[in-house]
């Protein structure tokens, strides 16, 4: 159970705001190389239209945190996304975004890792179990407003905004949690393939 702060995360900066990379598998990999597994990240898009670095070897997963975003894929029809959505995609697309906000990314490597994301807390105080996949290796609890404290198997630990919690093992059990006044947060998961 890894409780990382912000200053755990790397920042870059791309074209349309910042990004902070929550964690990356492997851990020595660089997203600049395109040689990662996967990869978790946060980003703000400061520009009202900018389109999306091509990724085609990707699976993408995103999810507005604060403001909406209109992504279109290959000049399709547009998709609006409003906080806490999440949608996949293909890194190949061709994909334009419109509208500022800030939004959590998870990148999956084609034929060699899945996973997902998903909303945690509503905003208002309680506790909620959160079940894993079978098949997750890793899960990650980023907070994204308030607090929420996280409990594993005996360990407990309590999350600030823009903090997360690393979990990895061959196989991850139920996670409890509970949140404060206004406590969200999101959740990625990733496992290999075959």
């Amino acid at each position: 159970m890894k409780h990382l702060t912000e200053q755990n995360y790397q920042v870059s900066s791309w074209s349309g705001g910042k990004t902070i990379q929550i964690a990356i598998a492997p851990e020595s990999a660089l997203y600049v190389d395109r040689n990662f597994l996967w990869r978790l990240s946060s980003a703000t898009v400061d520009l009202e239209e900018s389109d999306f670095t091509a990724l085609p070897d990707y699976m993408r997963l995103i999810a507005p945190l604060q403001g909406k975003m209109v992504l279109t894929h290959n000049s399709g029809a547009p998709i609006e996304l409003t906080p806490y959505a999440v949608h996949r995609f293909d890194g190949a697309d061709a994909t334009h975004s419109r509208g500022r906000c800030t939004d959590f990314n998870l990148m999956l490597r084609k034929g060699a890792c899945d996973g997902r994301i998903t909303p945690l807390g509503n905003g208002t105080p309680g506790e909620e179990i959160l079940t894993p996949e079978p098949e997750t290796e890793v899960l990650i609890i980023y907070c994204t407003e308030g607090h929420v404290s996280a409990s594993y198997k005996g360990r407990y630990t309590e999350l600030a905004a823009r903090e997360s919690v690393v979990l990895q093992s061959p196989q991850i059990g139920t996670v409890s949690l509970k949140f404060s006044e206004g406590g969200r947060a999101m959740c990625a998961q990733a496992w290999s393939i075959s």
